[in-house]
């Protein structure tokens, strides 16, 4: 504990200001830890799993890195309807989300994901998040770096990381990257409306969680929206 300075473990302004001040190297690393106790927590499919051969086929014309990270694509066995991504390239989509939806549909979603690593948000996110997590009073207190959490800690900031929520500016940016990246590729763009329009019929004005569920603006919108978009571009 020599290292530890004792004043930084009980101010909440030295945490705020680390979270802020977060490298990208730093994030990356936080976002390795994190996604490695989600993996550990979840029940991920296995290689020959149907939604492993599923996503593998879906995702073979989508990024293989993400800011210049390598992407990892694997399915949680849930019910759950989710799907997030992290600074370091982690994707995670779960089996709920794929039962509810078509392959141009979770393509959609996992292109919004995508896009808000790309643009910055997965960082932003994870800075929250960390401000907010057990783990931000040991590790910006030890030699003002981010070092190894333990896993109680990488655990915490992982849940609070993924059930934080983005801006209504930022959810918007998503969905544009993701209708953009779908263009680029010439794939249909046409799953990024229908995937919101089923979002926007489970989710109702008072749901919680995820920002998939809860979003802002509302799922109805964006499917309006990227609808919108679509009826542009055929003209």
């Amino acid at each position: 504990m020599k290292n530890v300075d004792t004043g930084a473990l009980s101010t909440a302004g030295g945490t705020a200001y680390k979270a802020m001040s977060l490298t990208d190297g730093e994030i990356a690393t936080m976002s390795d830890q994190s996604c490695a106790a989600m993996d550990q927590k979840n029940q991920v499919a296995p290689a020959n799993n149907k939604y492993t051969v599923r996503l593998n086929n879906m995702i073979r014309q989508m990024p293989t890195t993400v800011n210049g990270r390598p992407a990892s694509y694997k399915v949680y066995l849930t019910e759950d309807v989710n799907a997030w991504a992290m600074a370091n390239g982690c994707i995670r989509v779960y089996s709920g989300l794929m039962d509810l939806m078509t392959d141009d549909e979770v393509r959609g979603v996992v292109g919004h994901e995508i896009g808000h690593v790309a643009l910055g948000h997965s960082k932003s996110r994870m800075q929250t998040a960390y401000a907010a997590s057990a783990a931000r009073a040991l590790v910006g207190a030890v030699g003002g770096t981010v070092g190894q959490m333990t896993q109680s800690q990488a655990g915490d900031l992982a849940e609070k990381f993924v059930n934080a929520q983005f801006s209504q500016s930022q959810e918007s940016a998503a969905d544009n990257y993701s209708f953009d990246l779908l263009t680029e590729r010439k794939l249909e763009r046409k799953g990024l409306v229908t995937a919101f329009e089923k979002l926007a019929k489970l989710s109702g004005p008072s749901a919680t969680g995820s920002s998939l569920m809860s979003s802002h603006p509302p799922s109805a919108a964006r499917a309006a929206a990227m609808q919108k978009r679509l009826d542009s571009a055929k003209k």
